[in-house]
Order: structure tokens, then sequence, then C-alpha cells
């Protein structure tokens, strides 16, 4: 039974990719779930946010001291270089510990630096580069096609400065996002993943501060995902990974079954461990097995929206069918 797959042009042994959380930034932790029979692992990522946020603790703490602040520049550069240094190094150890590929991760923001990051990262050895990116559109002095332009810009300055394959990793909050998708599948990216999660704002109402919440996906954010890796499989011109509401195999198998070519999972891991790679994949050979499937290559896309005997299903926004009628009637 084969269950290996191909994502950004690289072969893994499973179609199960951790994805990038704090699990994925510890080697001893990727090591386990490639153990366990992860396809690939997607690092944790760095954030530019974080980068300027710890620049800025040290620059006031340093004003306190009575530093002179001319010298800001000496402590961008020595800041953002201790970031990508401890990156770096964590992408040579991960590589040196494990044998499956290993994807970094950058968390973009408008920022004209992340080519240059993005060559560190080449030159230390990872096998792909995932570009973890939206805007959040509250900022009343952008327009959406501002907004959306800011996508391209990073794209094509990413691709023109490593040689890696590039996988773009993408919310649903687009206002045409269907065309948008396949717009960013035409860029030279080798893959899209379909879809981010954000942080949740709550409010502690005795405290008045703003906390998490709904730290973990659960299961039933799947259908978002689902709903738009089976409509776009074939109307795209690269890879699709799916992303978000991934807790078991059976989530597993129906992003394939939709036409997915990996699906990452990372809530699941907090929740179980990193041996629950092992249990969802073993539900998939299951299944595959009762079906008399040889290859995921025998039934992936067989749900997606092309293939589908009901394509209409996927574009149906009302509940017409279950609230229609009488629910004294079911």
């Amino acid at each position: 039974m084969d269950i290996t797959t191909t994502y950004l042009g690289l072969k893994l042994n499973s179609p199960v990719i951790a994805g990038s959380s704090g699990l994925t930034g510890s080697v001893n932790k990727i090591a386990s779930m490639a153990d366990h029979g992860a396809g690939a692992v997607v690092l944790k990522s760095i954030f530019e946010e974080e980068i300027y946020f710890e620049q800025e603790d040290v620059l006031k703490e340093a004003e306190a001291d009575g530093v002179n602040l001319d010298q800001f520049d000496y402590y961008d550069f020595h800041l953002k270089g201790q970031k990508i240094d401890r990156y770096v190094r964590l992408i040579e150890d991960a590589k040196q510990a494990v044998g499956i590929p290993i994807i970094a991760s950058i968390n973009c923001v408008y920022s004209h630096e992340w080519s240059a990051f993005a060559r560190k990262i080449e030159a230390a050895g990872a096998d792909a580069l995932e570009l973890n990116m939206f805007f959040l559109p509250s900022d009343f002095k952008r327009s959406a096609r501002e907004q959306e332009a800011a996508y391209f810009a990073i794209i094509e300055k990413i691709l023109a400065s490593v040689s890696i394959p590039v996988a773009l990793k993408i919310s649903y909050y687009f206002s045409n996002l269907g065309p948008m998708i396949q717009r960013l599948s035409q860029t030279g990216v080798a893959g899209l993943v379909l879809f981010n999660r954000f942080f949740s704002p709550d409010i502690d109402i005795d405290k008045f501060k703003v906390k998490p919440s709904f730290v973990y996906s659960s299961p039933a954010e799947l259908a978002i995902s689902l709903r738009w890796i089976a409509i776009m499989a074939q109307k795209v011109d690269c890879d699709l990974a799916a992303s978000t509401g991934v807790h078991d195999g059976a989530a597993l198998i129906k992003q394939l079954l939709a036409g997915a070519q990996a699906v990452q999972t990372v809530s699941s891991l907090y929740k179980k461990g990193s041996a629950h790679i092992g249990t969802m994949i073993d539900s998939l050979k299951d299944w595959m097995q009762r079906h008399e499937f040889a290859s995921l290559a025998d039934f992936r896309g067989r749900m997606s929206q092309d293939a589908a005997s009901n394509p209409a299903a996927y574009e149906r926004t009302q509940f017409m069918r279950y609230f229609g009628a009488d629910a004294s009637a079911s």
C-alpha cells in the first residue's frame, strides 16, 4: 500500500505534515514526529513582529540606561541577526536529525527585508519555504486592491531570491477568493496552503484585558478548507495542501478525496502528541484497504468539485434543505 505523495516537488513518505507551531521549534519533537510517520515538518515561523517587538523592548531599556539612541542601527542589526542565527541553527540541526523534508516558515508582514532572510534560510539547507501571509483588513488607508497587490509583490521578491520551492499559506478573507487563489497559483509558487489560522481575541471582563481564545482549532473548522480544496483542486497551477480542522484520520481522508496533495495538522498534535500522526496514518491505510485502493493516486481528488457527482453541493451557501421545513416534522 503506497501512501507516498509529492508536495512542492518533494517526495513525502506520507501525506501528513506537522504544521508550523511551537512543537516544530524543537529538534527532539521534530524527530519524534518523523519517527511516527510525518511526511514533512514545517518549522515554527519566524515572525517579523517578534523581531521588532524585541527590538523595541531593548531600545526602551537602553534609553532608560542613558544609551544614545543614535546607535539604533546597531541594535537593529544585532537583534535581527540573533533571531536569524537561531533559526538557521534550528534548520541545520533538524536536517541532521531527520530524513524527511524540512520546510522553513516566514510569517510575513509588509517588509522589504524578507528576501534577505529567505536567502539565509535557503543557505541553511531548508528543503522549501512556506510564506504565511495575511494582512488584516483594518488598515483604512489601504484599498482592497493595494492589500492584494502586496501579496504579489512579496511573492515576486522571494521567488527572485531563492531557488528552493516556495509555498504560500493564505487566509480565506479575500473579496473574490476563488479567482485570487487561482491568480496566486500562477505566480510561480510551488504550493498553496488553505488556510492559515489566526489569533482570536477575547476580553477578560474583570481584568479589562485582551486575551487569546480558541487557541486550538476544532474539527468543525475542517469545512472551510475542505470546500475550497474541493473547488480549486483542478483550477490551480500548483500543489494544494489543506490545513485547519484536521484532527483525525477521517479528516485526512476527506481532504485527500477533495484533492489535497498533503494535509497539515497542528492542534491534534498539541492535544494527543506526535504519536497521533501514526494513528491518522493507520486510519488512512485501513480505509484504503477496505476500499481496495493501492495508492493515494487511486482516489485523490475523487470528490473534488470537478469530479463529484453533485458539484453544486460545494456552491450551496444556505441551509434551506435542513432548516426550511418545520423542525417538528423531522
